[in-house]
């Protein structure tokens, strides 16, 4: 069961839910910037961060119906519209980034959501998940919307995104400071040290994906396998290593400048 809107606009009308909203700001800008030229969904309850895509060409807020839409006072070409998450009333490629804030945790069926955020993203689109760090101590804080639901591993999330037809790219952890009221004000420093010295410690999980670089092919019944035309930097599992800044397109990795 899905936390209600009432729930979730309070949390982030509060001290608390501010201090989320920035430092998950931070990571969200390092990645995707303005989104200049771009259409934007955001999927959950994403209406925290979207205002800051001001270069974005349309952004659309879709909230699932066990949840509940609210009212998203931005002007211009931004609309919110309550959905059923299992199909997205999108044609096939509308959008060139999709974030989910606050979506796969409680959805009923996280892979099949995923399938339709995909389905919506464009061929050379992008992809942001952020989800409830398993091993962090807000997944145990159920007076904020990271305690309900199902928390995530960096693993299972990889896991998720290739079982969707993606590649993860790039990946960050923020709020390490622990959910209690006495700490908050030293958030800073916990996310200047948190990253080098606990990182299994950290609240939040983003992990960013584009459609798989590789496709294959089978002429006269041999399989061969082929590197697709990607944009920017080629994809590449995170696994592997730190991901090489292309300084046209700011992305999320462990390298990220603390707050």
């Amino acid at each position: 069961m899905r936390r209600a809107i009432e729930d979730l606009r309070s949390f982030y009308g509060e001290p608390t839910g501010a201090l989320v909203r920035r430092l998950l700001a931070k990571r969200l800008e390092d990645a995707w910037g303005e989104a200049p030229g771009c259409d934007v969904l955001g999927i959950g309850y994403a209406t925290p961060w979207l205002d800051a895509f001001v270069g974005a060409r349309r952004v659309i807020a879709a909230m699932p119906s066990g949840q509940g839409v609210e009212v998203w006072p931005a002007a211009g070409r931004n609309r919110t519209l309550l959905v059923d998450d299992r199909r997205l009333p999108f044609p096939a490629g509308s959008f060139d980034r999709v974030l989910l804030v606050h979506a796969l945790e409680e959805a009923d069926d996280p892979a099949q959501l995923l399938t339709e955020a995909v389905r919506a993203l464009a061929p050379a689109g992008r992809i942001i998940l952020a989800a409830a760090a398993r091993g962090g101590m807000w997944a145990r804080a159920e007076s904020t919307p990271f305690g309900h639901g199902r928390p995530f591993t960096r693993g299972q999330l990889e896991r998720l995104v290739r079982a969707a037809g993606l590649e993860p790219t790039a990946w960050s952890q923020t709020l390490y400071v622990p959910p209690w009221t006495p700490l908050l004000g030293l958030a800073d420093g916990f996310e200047q040290i948190g990253r080098h010295i606990a990182p299994g410690a950290a609240g939040v999980i983003l992990l960013e994906a584009t459609r798989q670089a590789y496709a294959r092919i089978r002429p006269s019944g041999a399989t061969l396998r082929v590197r697709a035309e990607a944009p920017g930097l080629q994809p590449q599992p995170v696994t592997r290593g730190p991901i090489t800044r292309n300084p046209l397109s700011r992305r999320l990795d462990t390298d990220a400048e603390p707050l």
